[in-house]
Protein backbone atom coordinates (compact mmCIF):
# COMPACT_ATOMS: atom_id res chain seq x y z
CA UNK A 1 0.00 0.00 0.00
CA UNK A 2 1.34 3.60 -0.99
CA UNK A 3 1.17 6.42 1.48
CA UNK A 4 0.45 8.64 -1.88
CA UNK A 5 2.21 12.41 -1.82
CA UNK A 6 5.04 11.02 0.68
CA UNK A 7 5.71 7.77 -1.65
CA UNK A 8 6.13 10.54 -4.76
CA UNK A 9 8.41 12.11 -2.76
CA UNK A 10 10.63 9.25 -2.15
CA UNK A 11 10.34 8.20 -5.64
CA UNK A 12 11.07 11.83 -6.43
CA UNK A 13 13.82 11.90 -4.59
CA UNK A 14 15.37 8.62 -5.65
CA UNK A 15 15.20 9.65 -9.24
CA UNK A 16 17.61 12.91 -8.83
CA UNK A 17 21.36 12.86 -8.98
CA UNK A 18 23.56 14.59 -7.31
CA UNK A 19 27.22 15.00 -7.45
CA UNK A 20 29.56 16.70 -5.11
CA UNK A 21 33.40 17.26 -6.47
CA UNK A 22 35.47 17.59 -3.86
CA UNK A 23 35.72 14.85 -0.60
CA UNK A 24 37.18 17.37 2.17
CA UNK A 25 34.79 17.68 5.41
CA UNK A 26 32.44 20.01 3.82
CA UNK A 27 31.64 17.87 0.94
CA UNK A 28 30.57 14.49 2.86
CA UNK A 29 28.69 15.97 5.26
CA UNK A 30 26.47 17.83 2.46
CA UNK A 31 26.84 14.36 0.42
CA UNK A 32 25.53 12.33 3.51
CA UNK A 33 22.66 14.86 4.15
CA UNK A 34 21.44 13.96 0.36
CA UNK A 35 22.00 10.58 0.68
CA UNK A 36 19.95 10.41 3.44
CA UNK A 37 16.69 11.19 1.77
CA UNK A 38 17.10 8.81 -1.11
CA UNK A 39 19.21 10.99 -3.37
CA UNK A 40 21.53 9.60 -5.44
CA UNK A 41 24.94 10.80 -4.28
CA UNK A 42 28.30 10.70 -6.61
CA UNK A 43 31.63 12.22 -4.65
CA UNK A 44 34.63 12.44 -6.61
CA UNK A 45 37.75 13.38 -4.53
CA UNK A 46 41.13 14.20 -6.76
CA UNK A 47 43.13 13.15 -4.39
CA UNK A 48 44.09 9.46 -3.46
CA UNK A 49 42.20 10.01 0.48
CA UNK A 50 39.25 12.10 1.96
CA UNK A 51 39.56 14.12 4.19
CA UNK A 52 40.86 17.43 2.75
CA UNK A 53 42.53 19.27 5.84
CA UNK A 54 40.77 16.64 8.40
CA UNK A 55 44.14 14.23 8.03
CA UNK A 56 45.37 11.79 10.60
CA UNK A 57 48.71 10.07 8.86
CA UNK A 58 51.14 7.88 10.52
CA UNK A 59 54.49 9.43 11.81
CA UNK A 60 57.03 7.67 13.03
CA UNK A 61 54.85 4.67 13.99
CA UNK A 62 52.15 7.55 15.47
CA UNK A 63 48.82 8.19 14.08
CA UNK A 64 48.95 11.99 14.00
CA UNK A 65 46.60 14.48 13.27
CA UNK A 66 48.25 17.00 9.85
CA UNK A 67 45.35 19.13 9.72
CA UNK A 68 42.92 19.48 12.56
CA UNK A 69 43.42 18.50 15.18
CA UNK A 70 40.04 19.03 16.97
CA UNK A 71 36.88 20.91 16.25
CA UNK A 72 35.27 24.14 18.42
CA UNK A 73 31.69 22.94 20.29
CA UNK A 74 30.43 26.10 19.76
CA UNK A 75 26.75 24.95 18.03
CA UNK A 76 26.88 21.71 19.38
CA UNK A 77 26.67 20.86 15.27
CA UNK A 78 29.92 18.95 14.65
CA UNK A 79 29.29 16.62 17.79
CA UNK A 80 25.86 15.89 16.79
CA UNK A 81 27.33 14.45 13.66
CA UNK A 82 30.11 12.53 15.59
CA UNK A 83 27.37 11.16 17.88
CA UNK A 84 25.41 10.35 14.87
CA UNK A 85 28.42 8.47 13.21
CA UNK A 86 28.39 6.31 16.48
CA UNK A 87 31.92 8.03 17.78
CA UNK A 88 30.91 9.34 21.04
CA UNK A 89 32.85 7.10 23.04
CA UNK A 90 35.90 8.20 21.18
CA UNK A 91 35.34 12.44 22.18
CA UNK A 92 38.29 13.49 23.89
CA UNK A 93 39.29 16.41 25.88
CA UNK A 94 42.77 17.99 25.32
CA UNK A 95 44.68 19.30 27.95
CA UNK A 96 44.15 23.03 30.24
CA UNK A 97 45.60 25.24 26.88
CA UNK A 98 48.89 27.30 27.51
CA UNK A 99 49.67 29.97 25.26
CA UNK A 100 53.12 31.28 25.05
CA UNK A 101 54.25 34.15 22.98
CA UNK A 102 58.05 34.47 22.05
CA UNK A 103 60.28 37.03 21.01
CA UNK A 104 59.73 39.75 23.70
CA UNK A 105 62.58 41.43 25.83
CA UNK A 106 63.36 38.72 28.86
CA UNK A 107 62.46 35.69 26.91
CA UNK A 108 59.26 33.81 26.07
CA UNK A 109 56.26 34.39 28.79
CA UNK A 110 52.73 32.64 28.82
CA UNK A 111 50.17 34.97 28.12
CA UNK A 112 48.58 36.01 31.27
CA UNK A 113 45.04 35.56 32.04
CA UNK A 114 43.33 39.24 32.03
CA UNK A 115 43.06 39.46 28.41
CA UNK A 116 40.35 38.81 25.86
CA UNK A 117 42.25 38.91 22.26
CA UNK A 118 45.88 39.49 24.09
CA UNK A 119 43.60 43.10 24.73
CA UNK A 120 45.04 43.71 28.77
CA UNK A 121 41.85 44.85 31.06
CA UNK A 122 44.96 46.54 33.22
CA UNK A 123 48.38 47.46 31.37
CA UNK A 124 49.91 48.30 35.01
CA UNK A 125 49.71 44.43 35.88
CA UNK A 126 53.24 43.08 35.99
CA UNK A 127 52.83 39.69 33.69
CA UNK A 128 51.24 42.66 30.82
CA UNK A 129 54.55 44.70 31.92
CA UNK A 130 56.32 41.68 31.13
CA UNK A 131 55.63 41.76 27.64
CA UNK A 132 55.22 45.43 27.00
CA UNK A 133 57.35 47.38 29.13
CA UNK A 134 56.80 50.56 31.35
CA UNK A 135 56.88 52.66 28.01
CA UNK A 136 54.34 50.27 26.50
CA UNK A 137 51.98 50.51 29.86
CA UNK A 138 52.16 54.12 30.09
CA UNK A 139 50.71 54.38 26.35
CA UNK A 140 48.13 51.84 26.99
CA UNK A 141 47.13 53.59 30.15
CA UNK A 142 46.05 56.88 27.76
CA UNK A 143 43.08 54.94 26.78
CA UNK A 144 42.06 55.17 30.06
CA UNK A 145 42.11 58.64 30.32
CA UNK A 146 41.52 59.76 26.21
CA UNK A 147 38.06 61.26 25.14
CA UNK A 148 35.55 59.09 23.94
CA UNK A 149 34.99 60.66 20.49
CA UNK A 150 34.10 58.01 18.65
CA UNK A 151 34.34 54.97 20.72
CA UNK A 152 33.31 52.18 19.21
CA UNK A 153 32.88 52.79 15.86
CA UNK A 154 35.86 51.23 14.84
CA UNK A 155 35.66 47.76 12.55
CA UNK A 156 39.11 46.77 12.42
CA UNK A 157 40.58 44.83 15.58
CA UNK A 158 44.39 46.21 14.82
CA UNK A 159 43.33 49.93 14.01
CA UNK A 160 41.05 49.95 17.16
CA UNK A 161 44.19 48.40 19.69
CA UNK A 162 46.66 50.76 17.82
CA UNK A 163 44.62 53.78 18.40
CA UNK A 164 43.62 53.26 21.59
CA UNK A 165 46.34 51.35 23.30
CA UNK A 166 49.47 51.56 21.38
CA UNK A 167 51.83 49.81 19.28
CA UNK A 168 53.43 47.23 21.65
CA UNK A 169 50.44 46.00 22.89
CA UNK A 170 49.15 45.34 19.25
CA UNK A 171 52.74 44.18 18.34
CA UNK A 172 53.53 41.69 21.43
CA UNK A 173 50.33 41.46 22.42
CA UNK A 174 47.39 40.88 19.96
CA UNK A 175 49.38 40.82 16.48
CA UNK A 176 50.98 36.93 17.71
CA UNK A 177 48.06 35.46 18.26
CA UNK A 178 45.70 36.71 15.52
CA UNK A 179 48.85 35.86 13.22
CA UNK A 180 50.04 32.58 14.65
CA UNK A 181 46.32 30.82 15.04
CA UNK A 182 44.34 32.29 12.22
CA UNK A 183 47.01 33.68 9.76
CA UNK A 184 45.45 37.46 9.41
CA UNK A 185 47.07 40.48 10.76
CA UNK A 186 44.62 42.70 13.14
CA UNK A 187 44.45 45.16 11.03
CA UNK A 188 42.41 43.30 8.85
CA UNK A 189 40.21 41.26 11.81
CA UNK A 190 36.19 41.86 12.43
CA UNK A 191 36.09 43.15 16.11
CA UNK A 192 32.46 42.30 16.31
CA UNK A 193 33.63 38.45 15.16
CA UNK A 194 36.17 37.82 17.30
CA UNK A 195 35.41 39.67 20.19
CA UNK A 196 31.29 39.94 20.66
CA UNK A 197 30.30 43.00 22.78
CA UNK A 198 33.35 44.99 22.81
CA UNK A 199 32.46 47.60 20.96
CA UNK A 200 29.62 47.82 23.34
CA UNK A 201 31.16 47.63 26.71
CA UNK A 202 33.82 50.19 25.11
CA UNK A 203 31.39 52.94 24.39
CA UNK A 204 30.03 52.21 28.06
CA UNK A 205 32.97 52.11 29.87
CA UNK A 206 34.84 55.20 28.05
CA UNK A 207 37.67 52.79 27.69
CA UNK A 208 39.15 49.84 25.62
CA UNK A 209 40.42 48.34 28.20
CA UNK A 210 37.78 49.09 30.73
CA UNK A 211 35.48 47.40 27.88
CA UNK A 212 37.40 44.21 28.34
CA UNK A 213 37.11 43.98 31.84
CA UNK A 214 33.70 44.64 31.74
CA UNK A 215 33.04 41.39 29.14
CA UNK A 216 35.78 39.32 31.43
CA UNK A 217 33.55 40.38 34.32
CA UNK A 218 30.02 39.53 32.31
CA UNK A 219 31.38 35.98 31.57
CA UNK A 220 33.11 34.53 34.75
CA UNK A 221 32.20 31.94 35.93
CA UNK A 222 30.09 30.88 32.22
CA UNK A 223 31.16 27.98 30.73
CA UNK A 224 33.39 28.85 27.33
CA UNK A 225 31.60 29.64 24.36
CA UNK A 226 34.51 27.25 21.83
CA UNK A 227 35.85 24.71 24.11
CA UNK A 228 37.47 22.24 22.42
CA UNK A 229 37.01 18.30 21.63
CA UNK A 230 38.98 16.17 19.63
CA UNK A 231 38.82 12.07 18.46
CA UNK A 232 41.09 9.24 20.35
CA UNK A 233 43.09 8.17 17.40
CA UNK A 234 42.72 11.10 15.15
CA UNK A 235 40.31 13.21 13.09
CA UNK A 236 40.67 10.80 10.54
CA UNK A 237 38.26 8.35 12.18
CA UNK A 238 35.53 11.19 11.51
CA UNK A 239 36.04 11.04 7.76
CA UNK A 240 36.13 7.01 7.72
CA UNK A 241 33.01 6.82 9.09
CA UNK A 242 31.11 9.20 6.89
CA UNK A 243 32.24 7.49 4.15
CA UNK A 244 31.10 4.10 5.06
CA UNK A 245 27.62 5.45 6.04
CA UNK A 246 27.83 6.99 2.59
CA UNK A 247 28.29 3.51 1.32
CA UNK A 248 25.61 2.05 3.62
CA UNK A 249 23.43 4.23 1.47
CA UNK A 250 24.44 3.29 -1.79
CA UNK A 251 26.56 6.40 -2.61
CA UNK A 252 29.54 6.29 -4.86
CA UNK A 253 32.34 7.45 -3.98
CA UNK A 254 35.55 7.94 -6.22
CA UNK A 255 39.24 9.07 -5.38
CA UNK A 256 42.18 9.84 -7.34
CA UNK A 257 39.92 11.87 -10.30
CA UNK A 258 40.17 15.26 -10.97
CA UNK A 259 37.61 17.24 -12.31
CA UNK A 260 38.35 19.65 -14.91
CA UNK A 261 35.09 21.12 -15.94
CA UNK A 262 31.33 21.61 -15.36
CA UNK A 263 28.61 21.87 -18.24
CA UNK A 264 25.45 22.61 -18.21
CA UNK A 265 23.21 21.01 -20.91
CA UNK A 266 20.28 21.73 -22.97
CA UNK A 267 18.58 19.81 -20.69
CA UNK A 268 19.72 21.56 -17.35
CA UNK A 269 21.43 18.22 -16.28
CA UNK A 270 25.63 19.27 -15.31
CA UNK A 271 28.26 16.89 -17.03
CA UNK A 272 31.39 16.43 -14.38
CA UNK A 273 34.30 15.82 -16.92
CA UNK A 274 37.25 14.78 -15.00
CA UNK A 275 40.73 14.27 -16.06
CA UNK A 276 39.77 11.19 -17.60
CA UNK A 277 37.14 12.59 -19.76
CA UNK A 278 34.09 11.79 -17.81
CA UNK A 279 33.38 9.00 -18.33
CA UNK A 280 31.32 6.86 -15.53
CA UNK A 281 30.15 10.27 -14.13
CA UNK A 282 26.38 10.55 -14.78
CA UNK A 283 24.95 13.76 -15.77
CA UNK A 284 23.73 15.31 -12.32
CA UNK A 285 20.66 17.73 -11.62
CA UNK A 286 22.59 18.96 -8.86
CA UNK A 287 26.11 20.00 -8.48
CA UNK A 288 27.58 20.76 -4.67
CA UNK A 289 31.43 21.82 -5.32
CA UNK A 290 33.39 21.34 -2.11
CA UNK A 291 36.94 21.94 -3.31
CA UNK A 292 38.96 24.52 -2.04
CA UNK A 293 39.42 28.30 -3.46
CA UNK A 294 41.10 27.91 -6.15
CA UNK A 295 39.57 24.77 -7.80
CA UNK A 296 36.30 26.36 -7.18
CA UNK A 297 36.88 29.33 -9.06
CA UNK A 298 38.31 27.42 -11.59
CA UNK A 299 35.51 24.64 -11.93
CA UNK A 300 32.34 27.69 -11.60
CA UNK A 301 33.20 31.22 -13.37
CA UNK A 302 32.38 29.72 -16.58
CA UNK A 303 29.02 29.40 -15.22
CA UNK A 304 29.75 32.46 -12.81
CA UNK A 305 31.63 34.73 -14.19
CA UNK A 306 31.04 37.40 -12.13
CA UNK A 307 32.61 35.32 -9.44
CA UNK A 308 35.51 36.91 -7.52
CA UNK A 309 39.00 35.10 -6.56
CA UNK A 310 39.35 33.94 -3.23
CA UNK A 311 42.90 35.27 -1.28
CA UNK A 312 44.38 32.88 0.05
CA UNK A 313 47.37 32.62 2.18
CA UNK A 314 50.28 29.51 1.63
CA UNK A 315 51.46 27.88 4.72
CA UNK A 316 53.62 24.91 5.15
CA UNK A 317 53.50 22.56 7.86
CA UNK A 318 56.43 20.53 8.99
CA UNK A 319 55.10 17.68 12.12
CA UNK A 320 57.91 16.44 13.64
CA UNK A 321 57.92 13.23 16.49
CA UNK A 322 61.48 13.58 18.72
CA UNK A 323 62.57 11.99 21.39
CA UNK A 324 62.79 14.96 23.90
CA UNK A 325 62.58 14.30 27.01
CA UNK A 326 64.32 17.80 28.17
CA UNK A 327 61.20 19.37 27.19
CA UNK A 328 59.51 16.86 29.96
CA UNK A 329 60.97 19.51 32.46
CA UNK A 330 59.72 22.20 31.05
CA UNK A 331 56.44 24.01 31.56
CA UNK A 332 54.01 22.75 28.55
CA UNK A 333 53.58 24.98 26.25
CA UNK A 334 50.51 23.95 23.81
CA UNK A 335 51.18 26.84 21.21
CA UNK A 336 53.54 29.08 21.16
CA UNK A 337 53.51 32.57 18.56
CA UNK A 338 56.13 34.40 18.11
CA UNK A 339 56.46 38.50 17.65
CA UNK A 340 56.62 39.06 14.16
CA UNK A 341 59.83 39.50 12.25
CA UNK A 342 61.28 37.59 15.66
CA UNK A 343 60.52 33.71 14.04
CA UNK A 344 60.44 31.94 10.94
CA UNK A 345 57.99 29.83 11.95
CA UNK A 346 54.75 31.57 12.17
CA UNK A 347 53.45 28.91 14.97
CA UNK A 348 54.30 25.79 17.04
CA UNK A 349 52.02 23.60 18.29
CA UNK A 350 53.22 20.76 20.57
CA UNK A 351 50.33 18.16 20.09
CA UNK A 352 51.33 15.89 22.79
CA UNK A 353 50.93 18.47 25.21
CA UNK A 354 47.50 19.47 23.80
CA UNK A 355 46.06 15.89 23.45
CA UNK A 356 46.80 13.21 26.27
CA UNK A 357 45.52 10.36 24.16
CA UNK A 358 48.42 11.40 22.05
CA UNK A 359 51.46 11.59 24.92
CA UNK A 360 50.18 8.00 26.31
CA UNK A 361 50.46 6.74 22.65
CA UNK A 362 54.09 8.45 22.14
CA UNK A 363 55.64 7.65 25.53
CA UNK A 364 57.50 9.50 27.85
CA UNK A 365 59.74 11.63 26.81
CA UNK A 366 58.25 11.75 23.13
CA UNK A 367 56.94 14.97 21.37
CA UNK A 368 54.90 15.58 18.44
CA UNK A 369 55.77 19.24 17.44
CA UNK A 370 54.25 20.70 14.21
CA UNK A 371 56.10 23.86 13.47
CA UNK A 372 54.26 26.46 10.88
CA UNK A 373 55.33 28.41 8.30
CA UNK A 374 53.87 31.34 6.22
CA UNK A 375 51.64 34.39 6.56
CA UNK A 376 49.74 36.96 5.06
CA UNK A 377 51.24 37.83 1.81
CA UNK A 378 54.62 36.04 2.55
CA UNK A 379 55.55 32.91 0.81
CA UNK A 380 56.70 29.92 3.78
CA UNK A 381 60.22 29.94 4.59
CA UNK A 382 60.51 26.13 3.86
CA UNK A 383 59.25 27.07 -0.03
CA UNK A 384 62.84 27.09 -1.01
CA UNK A 385 64.20 23.84 0.03
CA UNK A 386 63.84 19.96 -0.42
CA UNK A 387 62.59 18.11 2.64
CA UNK A 388 65.95 17.47 4.48
CA UNK A 389 65.85 21.34 4.76
CA UNK A 390 62.32 21.71 5.97
CA UNK A 391 63.16 19.51 8.84
CA UNK A 392 66.27 21.20 9.88
CA UNK A 393 65.18 24.30 9.72
CA UNK A 394 61.78 23.05 11.58
CA UNK A 395 63.89 21.70 14.69
CA UNK A 396 65.70 25.04 14.53
CA UNK A 397 62.53 27.07 14.86
CA UNK A 398 61.16 24.74 17.85
CA UNK A 399 64.15 24.56 19.57
CA UNK A 400 64.15 28.27 19.18
CA UNK A 401 60.49 29.10 20.17
CA UNK A 402 60.56 26.09 23.07
CA UNK A 403 63.57 27.98 24.22
CA UNK A 404 65.68 24.30 24.43
CA UNK A 405 67.97 22.54 22.26
CA UNK A 406 66.14 19.62 20.29
CA UNK A 407 68.81 17.48 18.80
CA UNK A 408 68.10 16.68 15.16
CA UNK A 409 69.81 13.35 15.44
CA UNK A 410 66.51 12.05 17.92
CA UNK A 411 64.10 12.87 15.59
CA UNK A 412 62.46 10.29 14.71
CA UNK A 413 60.19 11.17 11.78
CA UNK A 414 58.80 14.37 10.40
CA UNK A 415 55.87 15.06 7.75
CA UNK A 416 55.33 18.23 5.94
CA UNK A 417 52.42 19.59 4.01
CA UNK A 418 51.39 22.84 2.53
CA UNK A 419 47.43 24.43 2.76
CA UNK A 420 46.17 26.97 1.43
CA UNK A 421 44.45 29.18 4.11
CA UNK A 422 41.64 31.15 3.08
CA UNK A 423 40.39 33.78 5.27
CA UNK A 424 39.04 33.30 8.70
CA UNK A 425 35.35 33.93 8.76
CA UNK A 426 36.50 36.98 11.33
CA UNK A 427 38.04 38.51 8.49
CA UNK A 428 36.55 42.05 7.96
CA UNK A 429 34.77 41.65 4.20
CA UNK A 430 34.03 37.33 4.83
CA UNK A 431 31.03 37.55 5.76
CA UNK A 432 29.86 40.38 2.47
CA UNK A 433 31.99 38.43 -0.05
CA UNK A 434 30.93 34.75 1.10
CA UNK A 435 27.56 36.17 0.87
CA UNK A 436 28.22 37.50 -2.77
CA UNK A 437 29.72 34.69 -3.67
CA UNK A 438 26.84 32.69 -2.46
CA UNK A 439 24.26 34.91 -4.37
CA UNK A 440 25.89 34.67 -7.75
CA UNK A 441 26.36 30.82 -7.28
CA UNK A 442 22.60 30.26 -6.63
CA UNK A 443 21.14 32.40 -9.61
CA UNK A 444 22.75 29.43 -11.89
CA UNK A 445 20.25 26.56 -11.16
CA UNK A 446 21.52 23.34 -10.30
CA UNK A 447 24.81 24.76 -8.32
CA UNK A 448 25.98 24.99 -4.57
CA UNK A 449 29.17 25.29 -2.86
CA UNK A 450 30.69 24.18 0.75
CA UNK A 451 33.84 24.67 2.30
CA UNK A 452 36.24 26.64 4.21
CA UNK A 453 36.11 29.76 1.64
CA UNK A 454 32.59 30.13 2.19
CA UNK A 455 31.99 29.02 5.59
CA UNK A 456 35.30 30.41 7.06
CA UNK A 457 37.79 28.20 8.62
CA UNK A 458 37.26 25.55 11.16
CA UNK A 459 35.12 22.49 11.04
CA UNK A 460 32.64 23.88 13.61
CA UNK A 461 32.20 26.75 10.66
CA UNK A 462 32.56 23.86 7.68
CA UNK A 463 29.84 21.85 8.79
CA UNK A 464 26.81 23.54 9.67
CA UNK A 465 27.24 25.51 6.70
CA UNK A 466 27.71 22.26 4.46
CA UNK A 467 24.19 21.00 5.94
CA UNK A 468 22.84 24.38 5.08
CA UNK A 469 23.78 24.37 1.82
CA UNK A 470 22.35 20.52 1.63
CA UNK A 471 19.26 21.19 2.89
CA UNK A 472 18.92 23.72 0.40
CA UNK A 473 19.25 21.39 -2.46
CA UNK A 474 17.28 18.83 -0.91
CA UNK A 475 14.56 21.16 -0.54
CA UNK A 476 14.95 21.83 -4.43
CA UNK A 477 14.62 18.75 -5.26
CA UNK A 478 12.29 17.21 -3.24
CA UNK A 479 9.66 20.76 -3.63
CA UNK A 480 11.59 22.39 -6.40
CA UNK A 481 12.36 25.42 -4.64
CA UNK A 482 15.18 26.09 -2.03
CA UNK A 483 12.60 27.87 0.15
CA UNK A 484 9.72 25.29 0.24
CA UNK A 485 10.01 23.33 3.15
CA UNK A 486 7.60 20.34 5.15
Amino acid sequence: MQNGPLDDLAAHAHDARVTVVGGGIGGLVAALACAKIGIRVTLIEAYDRLGGAVWTHEVAGLAVDLGAEGYATRGGTVRALIEELGLTAAVVPPAPRTVWISGIPGGAQPLPDGTIRGIPENPWDERIRRFIGWRGAWRAYIDRIRPPLTIGQERSLGRLVRTRMGELVLERLVAPLSLGAFSIHPDDVDVEAVAPGLSAALTRTGSLSGGVSQLRAASAGASAAAGLEGIEGGMSRVIAALHDRLVELGAEVVVGSAVTALERGGNGRWSVITAEGGLGVDPADHVIVATGAADAHRLLTAAVPALEPTPVTALEVVTLVVDAPELDAEPDRTEVYPVSGSSAAASLTDSTARWPWLRRAAGPGAHVLKVTFGGPGAEPATAPLDDAGAESLAVAEASALRGVTIDPGRVRGSHRARYEQPPPVSAIGHRESAEAAREAIHAVPGLAVVGAWVAGTGIAQVVPDALEEAERVRRTVLWGSPDERV
